[in-house]
């Protein structure tokens, strides 16, 4: 009788225990590695006062651990870096102007309070009171400064950027002197005569000459003085006082105020709430410019949307029955092929009223050329007229294909009950058609709602409203707008203010998505 016996076939790409023990080492040395790094930056992001990224910082470290740590989301683990970036580069912008809304960012107010007090610890003056010194500049072969001092009563002093000053009990020590006791050289370094330190002035004035509050500065080419710090922050009572005032200063929204309503910049970043929403609604100061600019982005959006749709249906249809129709799309569509940013600078200078062709052409028909960049009217129409070259070939391929898929027998039908064209366009055609075109003409409303390219590069937004307090145009949209007040006012950038806008259009493209989805079903429920 034979017997069997059973082996477990060996599996050769089974790891052994100290495989296993050696890579679970290493995976573990790594993340060490990693958390170290990552604790010291979000720790230095969070003294400096960098909230919002530290925050993020401690997410992705987190979710990096658990995912290294963790058995049961070992498949995350070739995605722990894409899905890292991912948030760092994609949803932390998104939060972190959602976080920059409600709070005064802008100009005047782009540090943390901490960084607004370093800059204000490292302003000195010089006190009226303070000893002067006439000094001399040596240098040395390296680019590098040190300056003999004298007093009133005679005493000799050699200064040294950031160290202490040095008492000369002998100036002879140092070599050969000139009349008034002052050396003509000194070791490693060459003295400078008085037209040579003319032009190295403003440099020396910004060298500190000896230690942190008893450092000598150059005040002009005869006297130097000890300056002193000029700002002193009292936690307790979180104020800042000028020392050389004596005026004191409380924050108030991220700016230090004296009781008079001077102010000492930098400021700092703050939260101030709903203050740029309700900004947005209701100050009177943009209010009239802003309601004008609204209203102008859905008629844009609109317009652009209904003329290069018909236009884009007009030529499909005159040409789906000719011979060739395949060439003549194709010719229809090279000028599409151009990137937009080239199209509208070739248009902006067809329209240029000096040289332009489109405006030679009407100075020849009609004597006169409208004004295409500085009349509001005529502005909006030559944007409109350029998105309509733009926009227009994309909805003559769609209604081409689209009109292919109506049954014909549809017609013949209408035919029989004696339609006319019109009657079989808009009873039968444009109907049929909208359920197949309909979601693409919100989504191309949706993309001109937000088309800052053809705005900014046409005209910038222009021609400028007359008396409005922010920079604002006649053809600005709400994204151009946002534009100008974070980037392009004369008044400084707002971010805080373009961030909440931001949001504002934002909730605007959901609602114009969610009317997508709901007639879109309607739709398709008619038919």
């Amino acid at each position: 009788m034979s017997s069997s016996v059973s082996t477990v076939p060996h599996d050769p790409e089974r790891q052994s225990p100290s495989a296993t023990i050696r890579g679970m080492a290493f995976r573990l040395l790594l993340l060490a590695v990693f958390d170290v790094g990552a604790i010291w930056l979000i720790s230095s992001m969070l003294q400096d006062g960098l909230f919002p990224l530290g925050g993020m910082l401690t997410l992705i470290t987190a979710f990096v651990n658990v995912v290294l740590l963790r058995e049961g989301m070992y498949p995350l683990r070739w995605m722990v870096i894409g899905l890292s970036l991912l948030a760092l580069i994609s949803v932390y912008p998104i939060l972190y102007t959602v976080w920059i809304s409600f709070t005064n960012y802008g100009d005047g107010h782009l540090l943390t309070k901490q960084q607004s007090l370093a800059q204000l610890d490292r302003a000195t003056y010089l006190p009226e009171t303070s000893g002067a010194y006439t000094w001399t500049a040596f240098r040395d072969a390296d680019g590098g400064f040190v300056v003999w001092l004298r007093d009133a009563d005679g005493n000799a002093f050699l200064a040294r950027p950031n160290e202490p000053l040095e008492d000369v009990v002998d100036p002879a020590d140092f070599g050969a002197l000139d009349a008034d006791g002052i050396p003509l050289a000194l070791p490693d370094y060459t003295r400078l005569g008085r037209l040579q330190t003319v032009p190295l002035i403003d440099q020396l004035s910004r060298i500190p000459f000896g230690v942190e509050g008893e450092a000598v500065r150059i005040r002009n080419l005869d006297n130097a003085a000890v300056s002193q710090p000029r700002y002193v922050f009292d936690d307790a009572t979180d104020t800042l006082t000028d020392v050389s005032t004596g005026v004191t200063y409380t924050p108030v929204q991220g700016t230090w105020t004296a009781e008079n309503g001077t102010t000492v910049p930098p400021g700092f970043v703050v939260g101030v709430g709903v203050q740029n929403f309700t900004r947005f609604f209701q100050s009177p100061a943009i209010g009239g410019p802003l309601l004008r600019v609204t209203i102008w982005n859905f008629v844009f959006a609109l317009l652009t949307v209904v003329t290069t749709f018909f236009l884009g249906l007009l030529t499909a249809m005159l040409f789906s029955d000719l011979w060739g129709k395949k060439l003549i799309f194709s010719l229809l569509i090279i000028p599409y092929t151009i990137p937009s940013l080239v199209t509208i600078l070739i248009w902006r200078g067809m329209l240029n009223p000096q040289v332009g062709v489109i405006s030679g052409i009407f100075q020849t028909v009609f004597g006169s050329s409208p004004n295409w960049f500085n009349d509001p009217t005529w502005a909006k129409v030559g944007v409109l007229l350029i998105n309509l070259w733009l926009g227009y070939p994309y909805f003559m391929l769609v209604c081409s294909g689209a009109l292919q898929g109506i049954p014909s027998d549809i017609y013949s039908a209408a035919d029989v009950d004696g339609a006319n064209g019109w009657t079989k366009f808009w009873q039968i055609t444009l109907p049929l058609l909208l359920v197949a075109v309909g979601p693409l003409l919100v989504a191309s409303y949706v993309f001109n709602f937000n088309n800052f390219n053809v705005i900014f590069l046409y005209n910038s937004g222009g021609p400028p409203m007359a008396g409005a307090a922010t920079p604002v145009g006649h053809t600005d949209i709400l994204i151009s707008y946002v534009y100008n007040l974070a980037f392009g006012g004369a008044r400084g950038a707002d971010f805080g203010f373009a961030s909440a806008i931001s949001i504002i259009i934002f909730a605007i493209v959901i609602v114009i998505t969610l009317f997508q989805f709901r007639y879109t079903n309607m739709w398709e429920e008619a038919d």
